[in-house]
């Protein structure tokens, strides 16, 4: 019974891993069918280089008058070498100008620096003027990430490779499928909820299994992700928004004028995306829970379960909506400073809809928390109880 028990986990894990991968084939070709991303990139004039060398560094004073202060700068030359493209392995010449009218305040380049370069010229390489653009920070945020995967896989042992599987079919869904479809004019809402149910049901599935825990996981996570998405729709209506809520909206309104993005529809789906992770993570911690009462303390009683569930579930909530709101104040803090500075009061900034935005996402997901609390409680207790007894 036992080696049936781990052979039927071995298939439900390998055709998990398949299905998924068909279905992100599958829809990603579907949706990229009469559209493409990326279509300038070899056209950019940029190429990723090595600094070699400084040649040259002096400081400069120019005519610009601006703010009572006139504009002084350093600008330094140095060697370099070509790491990708059509001038792969050339070496070239290249500057960078850092001057007090530019906020950004770049490092000085040095020996041994890997930067991105923009070709400013034409023609032959030898005419080619290449500038500083921005230094890569690809190298070192993956090593980070590599370190992460291996601390995951030392404490989490199979479970950490489940999760990072997951992870990455996670990541496969939002950039090949969601944020093409939202690029390439399909419907916004549908192609939203569809990543939800994939992801939730796939992340449960691998680093779960199919079981008794994982199924009422989905269940509370599904009804919670949906009350979610209802209230959004609901208060989108009801505080008249736009999705006009800052400069980067103006921008996805000009992509395509023929087929212009719905910007309400990306709230929602920010919104549910950003909940889900919370939801599932408060459903699948309750299930958990619940299962180990139930098959270790011996707990039988349906009220019992259910009981304990609403215990358990308090003490997730708490931290769970504090969770929510202070990431959503920190991925916006800049924001929220320069808004603050430049509001005449509370009235007109807690009215602005950049902020009313933020607020929803918070309460709604939080909201989803709270239902996916005793609804995952009451069908572990039935579940468990129940259906083990059967």
């Amino acid at each position: 019974m036992e080696i049936k028990t781990k052979y039927r986990k071995v298939l439900v894990y390998i055709l998990t891993i398949v299905f998924s991968s068909i279905f992100l084939f599958a829809a990603n070709k579907y949706i990229m069918r009469d559209f493409s991303i990326f279509t300038v990139a070899e056209d950019s004039g940029s190429a990723k280089a090595a600094v070699l060398n400084i040649t040259d560094r002096h400081e400069y004073k120019t005519n610009y008058y601006a703010d009572g202060e006139y504009v002084e700068g350093i600008e330094i030359s140095f060697n370099c070498r070509i790491l990708d493209g059509e001038h792969e392995n050339e070496i070239v010449r290249a500057v960078q100008k850092i001057d007090s009218f530019d906020n950004i305040k770049y490092k000085e380049v040095e020996t041994g620096d890997k930067v991105i370069l923009y070709n400013v010229g034409g023609g032959d390489s030898k005419n080619i003027v290449w500038d500083f653009a921005e230094y890569i920070r690809t190298d070192n945020i993956i090593l980070l990430g590599i370190v992460f995967l291996i601390l995951l896989i030392l404490f989490g042992g199979i479970k950490g490779v489940n999760t990072i599987v997951s992870l990455l079919f996670t990541c496969l869904a939002v950039f090949f499928v969601f944020i093409p479809s939202v690029l390439s004019g399909h419907n916004i809402y549908v192609w939203s909820i569809i990543t939800c149910l994939f992801t939730i049901v796939m992340t449960l599935l691998i680093v779960n299994g199919a079981n008794k825990k994982s199924i009422a996981a989905m269940s509370g996570c599904f009804i919670g992700v949906l009350i979610a998405g209802v209230l959004t729709i609901f208060m989108s209506r009801v505080l008249m928004l736009t999705g006009m809520v800052n400069e980067e909206a103006v921008y996805i309104t000009m992509i395509d004028s023929s087929k212009p993005i719905d910007l309400k529809a990306i709230i929602f789906a920010a919104i549910i995306i950003g909940a889900m992770g919370a939801v599932m993570d408060v459903a699948m911690s309750v299930s958990s829970s619940l299962y180990e009462l139930y098959r270790k303390a011996n707990v039988k009683s349906v009220k019992s379960l259910i009981g304990s569930g609403f215990s358990i579930g308090r003490d997730i909530m708490g931290t769970m909506a504090n969770t929510l709101v202070l990431a959503y104040i920190g991925s916006s803090l800049s924001t929220v400073l320069l808004l603050v500075t430049y509001n005449t009061s509370y009235t007109e900034l807690f009215n602005r809809e950049m902020v009313i935005v933020e607020i929803l996402q918070s309460l709604v997901g939080s909201m989803g928390i709270l239902a996916a609390i005793p609804l995952t409680s009451v069908i572990c207790g039935v579940f468990y109880v129940k259906v083990g007894k059967k």
